[in-house]
């Protein structure tokens, strides 16, 4: 099993889970999709990931957001609303019986290709949508033991030719970055920005703690993930200093305390960095603490 912040507790109800495609809710072994699709062909598409907490999605009005700003921007028309999204969502989560502790992936792509190619004007049909929903709840050894992190050369590139805070699935960028990590021995990736100042990670965001300050990245050359902007709200409205700053290798290294966020892991702290420990090497104080009020917010959220 994988070490990092997608460690899920094994269920086996997902085994029996039903996807949705394209109007079917098909058993997971035949839930298929064609070889002409444009996700499979060229990675033209574009995806939100979801939590279900007591039968309420989490910060869902965010992810629509974004979902629908990402498909404006690569050129893909939606052919549903979010209300008649939303309906699919929740008919995907009565079909498989699912109220607390679920992950979904809401994937759309172009749709099928005549021939494979990248040419938009060669798709033959309307956007493909999934959804694949899980019961997936992060492993508490994880949160507990925190991971480690190794920085790629692979850098977060410049917006003038595939901005970094677009939701896409074209993520072989981050796939060659962590493989390199998991190659040195850590369990995920560190990634500079094209200036060589620290961006985020390969499915994360990055922040760091010193003499109770928190930093994370400018946000230009990262993935603007919903997680780490409410770490950024709930510091902001509760005294704690957070700092949106450009940062080094040089800094981190000095941490008191380090932490990734994301939709499914939360907050999840960092113990070591490129074979350094970050501050004792276990998760820290202002870490727990800032972990805890994310999770009342979600509770309030959620109410």
């Amino acid at each position: 099993m994988p070490k990092g912040t997608h460690d899920a507790i094994e269920d086996r109800r997902n085994e029996d889970v039903l996807i949705y495609v394209n109007g079917e809710f098909l058993p997971r072994n035949e839930a298929k999709i064609s070889v002409f699709d444009s996700g499979y062909l060229v990675g033209d598409g574009v995806w939100e990931g979801i939590r279900l907490h007591h039968g309420k999605l989490v910060f869902i009005e965010k992810h629509l957001d974004r979902l629908w700003q990402s498909a404006k921007v690569i050129g893909i028309n939606l052919p549903f609303s979010r209300k008649e999204l939303m309906e699919t969502i929740f008919e995907t989560l009565r079909k498989n019986d699912m109220h607390d502790g679920v992950h979904l992936r809401v994937m759309v792509t172009r749709g099928i290709k005549k021939t494979p190619s990248q040419d938009p004007r060669l798709t033959i049909s309307g956007p493909n949508l999934v959804i694949i929903a899980e019961h997936k709840i992060a492993s508490s050894e994880t949160k507990k033991r925190g991971i480690t992190l190794f920085t790629s050369s692979f850098r977060r590139g410049s917006p003038d030719y595939l901005d970094p805070r677009l939701n896409c699935h074209s993520k072989l960028h981050e796939v060659q970055a962590l493989i390199q990590a998991i190659e040195a021995g850590a369990d995920e990736a560190l990634m500079l920005d094209i200036h060589g100042f620290v961006a985020t990670c390969n499915s994360t965001n990055f922040f760091m703690i010193k003499d109770g300050e928190v930093w994370t990245s400018t946000g230009q050359y990262c993935m603007n993930g919903i997680t780490r902007g409410n770490v950024i709200a709930v510091c902001e409205a509760n005294g704690i200093v957070c700092r949106q700053k450009n940062f080094s290798l040089f800094d981190i290294y000095g941490a008191d305390e380090a932490f990734v966020t994301g939709t499914f892991g939360g907050l999840t702290p960092v113990i070591k960095i490129d074979g350094k420990s970050v501050g004792d090497g276990q998760s820290g104080d202002l870490t727990q603490k800032i972990s805890d009020l994310y999770e009342a917010l979600i509770v309030q959220e959620t109410k």
